[in-house]
C-alpha cells in the first residue's frame, strides 16, 4: 500500500535531486529519506529512481508517481481542511427527524440556537413518527431522531407512544438515548360539555362520548388505555393533525385526548383541557447512533435539543 508520507518524499526527491537536498527539505535525516524510499519502491513492485552519482532521475515508474502524487496530496490536503472544519463546527451537516409535535416546539428553538453559535452547520429536518424514524436512524437516512414512548405501557416490538405502546426497553439499546422530557397528556372536551372547568377528568366518565382519534397507531393506544379502565371508545373522527383534532373538539364533534406538548403550538378555540386520569405519560427523547454520537455537529445538536426542552 502506497503511503501519503511516502509520496510526499518521492516528490521532495524530485524537486530537490537528491536524498540529502529532499532532507533538507524535509527537515529530516538524509538516512530517513532513504528508508523511505525504499519502503515506496517495496510497495510500488518496482524500481523509482536512477541513482547516477550524487543525484537521482526518476524512472517512467517514477515519474508517473510523481505526476499523480501532486494531485493525490492535494486532494489529501483538501479533505484534512474539510475534516477540520466540521470537527470545529465550521461546517457539516446533521440531518434531524422528528414527530410533528417535537417540529413545532423543541425544535425551532434547538435549530435557532444551533445556527447562532455554528453557522457553518447545516441542518436538515423531515418529519415522521416513531417507529418510522428510528427505522430512518438504522438505516442511515438521518442522524438525529427525535422520538417518544410512554411509560409504563407495554406495545408490540417497534411500538411507540402514539403507536399502540411503547417501545420495549430492548428496542432502542444499541441506540444512545437522550433523555429531552416527559409529556403528559391532557383531555379535551367543548367548553359546553358538562366535564368543561372540572379539575381532573376520569377516562371512564366520557364511556358514552364520541372520540376523535390520530392515525392508526394513535388510535390503538387510546383503545387500549380506555380498555384499561372499562370502556371501549366509540372514534367518530381520525385524523393525525393536532389543531384539526382540536377544531372538532371545539366544534362539539367528540372528545379526544393529546400531548401537552402538541397543544403548545395549537390554538384550541371553544376548547377546555383537563388533567387525565389515570394519569397517561410519554417519555420524549433523541436518538442517535454510537458513533454519530462522538461527531462534534451531531453532539451539539443533542446538547441544543436538550436545552430547548429544559426551558
Amino acid at each position: 500500500m502506497i503511503e501519503a508520507r511516502h509520496l510526499r518524499v518521492l516528490r521532495a526527491v524530485a524537486d530537490t535531486g537528491s536524498f540529502s537536498a529532499a532532507a533538507r527539505e524535509l527537515g529530516c535525516t538524509q538516512p530517513a529519506v532513504s528508508q523511505q524510499m525504499k519502503a515506496l519502491e517495496q510497495s510500488a513492485g518496482t524500481p523509482l529512481l536512477i541513482r547516477a552519482g550524487r543525484e537521482m532521475r526518476l524512472t517512467q515508474a517514477g515519474a508517473a508517481l510523481v505526476r499523480h502524487a501532486a494531485g493525490i496530496l492535494a486532494g489529501l490536503t483538501a479533505a484534512e481542511e474539510e475534516v477540520a472544519a466540521i470537527a470545529g463546527l465550521r461546517a457539516g451537516r446533521v440531518r434531524l427527524v422528528s414527530f410533528p409535535s417535537g417540529s413545532s416546539t423543541l425544535v425551532p428553538t434547538a435549530l435557532a440556537a444551533m445556527r447562532a453559535a455554528h453557522p457553518g452547520t447545516r441542518i436538515s429536518l423531515v418529519e415522521a413518527e416513531p417507529p418510522r424514524s428510528v427505522e430512518m436512524l438504522r438505516d442511515g437516512d438521518c442522524d438525529v431522531a427525535l422520538a417518544f414512548r410512554y411509560a409504563g405501557a407495554e406495545g408490540p416490538s417497534g411500538g411507540a407512544a402514539g403507536a399502540g405502546g411503547s417501545a420495549p426497553a430492548a428496542e432502542w439499546d444499541d441506540l444512545v438515548v437522550r433523555p429531552l422530557l416527559t409529556d403528559r397528556l391532557v383531555g379535551l372536551v367543548p367548553e359546553g360539555h358538562r366535564l368543561a372547568g372540572a379539575e381532573r377528568l376520569g377516562m371512564a366518565e366520557l364511556a358514552d362520548e364520541p372520540w376523535i382519534a390520530g392515525c392508526p397507531r394513535c388510535r390503538r393506544h387510546l383503545v387500549e388505555v380506555c380498555e384499561g379502565v372499562g370502556f371501549t371508545p366509540r372514534i367518530d373522527f381520525a385524523t393525525d393533525d393536532y389543531p384539526a383534532v382540536a377544531g372538532l373538539v371545539g366544534a362539539g364533534l367528540g372528545v379526544a385526548v393529546l400531548p401537552e406538548l402538541a397543544l403548545e403550538s395549537v390554538r384550541a378555540k371553544g376548547v377546555s383541557t383537563l388533567a387525565v386520569e389515570p394519569a397517561v405519560e410519554r417519555e420524549i427523547v433523541a436518538l442517535t447512533l454510537p458513533d454519530l454520537a462522538r461527531v462534534p455537529a451531531v453532539a451539539a445538536t443533542l446538547a441544543e435539543l436538550e436545552r430547548a426542552a429544559a426551558r
